[in-house]
C-alpha cells in the first residue's frame, strides 16, 4: 500500500488501534455530531465524510482486521527510516528531539494544512518516546509558540514552527519530504 495514500482511521477518530468498538462508537457520535454538516457553528462535510469512513471500516469487525493488516505494515516502517539515532546523553539531545517533532507535524501540515493536526497517541507511535518524554517536549514546544493544539485535538505546527524547520533545516533530508497529493490524505 502507498504510504502517502494510506488513510489512518485511527487517527482520524482519535482513538487507540486498541479501542473497543463501544469507545469507537462513543467518539464517532461525538465527532459527527460536531463536524456534521447541519451544525452551524462547527459544521464540515469533509471531516464528515472521513470520520464516516473511518467509523464504516472500524466498527465492521472483518474490515477493520482487514485494515488491520494494511494499517500495522503501513506503521512499522513509514516514520522510522526518517530518523537517525538520537545522540544520548549530549546536552544536544532535547534539541534533536524537538526537532524531531517539529519535523513531523511541518510533513503532517504539508500533507494536509487543512487538517495539520497528530494526536498524541500517534506521535508517540511515530517517534517511538515514552509519555512522558513527550509531554516534556510537546509542553516546550507550546510554550515556545512552535506548536498548538488544532480545533480537532490534533497537535499543530505554527508559522513560527515552520520558520524554526526553514531555518534549521528538517530532521531528515528535504528529499525525504512526502510528494504533494490532491487527494485526502488525512492521517
Amino acid at each position: 500500500m502507498n504510504n502517502t495514500n494510506f488513510e489512518d482511521y485511527y487517527e482520524d477518530l482519535q482513538v487507540s488501534p486498541n479501542a473497543d468498538m463501544a469507545t469507537i462508537d462513543r467518539v464517532y457520535r461525538l465527532l459527527a455530531k460536531q463536524y456534521h454538516p447541519d451544525n452551524i457553528a462547527t459544521g464540515n462535510l469533509e471531516r464528515f465524510q472521513v470520520l464516516t469512513t473511518a467509523h464504516r471500516i472500524l466498527s465492521d469487525p472483518e474490515k477493520r482486521a482487514a485494515y488491520d493488516v494494511s494499517y500495522e505494515e503501513n506503521r512499522s516502517g513509514r516514520w522510522q527510516n526518517f530518523f537517525q539515532a538520537i545522540p544520548e546523553g549530549k546536552l544536544e539531545a532535547d534539541d534533536y528531539r524537538r526537532n524531531h517533532l517539529l519535523s513531523v507535524l511541518y510533513v503532517r501540515c504539508r500533507e494536509n494544512p487543512r487538517d495539520p493536526g497528530v494526536g498524541l497517541w500517534r506521535l508517540e507511535q511515530i517517534l517511538g518516546w515514552p509519555e512522558n518524554l513527550m509531554e516534556f517536549h510537546c509542553w516546550y514546544l507550546k510554550e515556545k509558540g512552535y506548536m498548538v493544539r488544532n480545533d480537532s485535538g490534533g497537535l499543530a505546527i505554527t508559522a513560527s514552527g515552520e520558520d524554526k524547520i526553514e531555518k534549521e533545516g528538517l530532521a531528515f533530508g528535504k528529499d525525504r519530504l512526502l510528494p504533494e497529493t490532491t487527494g485526502n490524505v488525512n492521517r
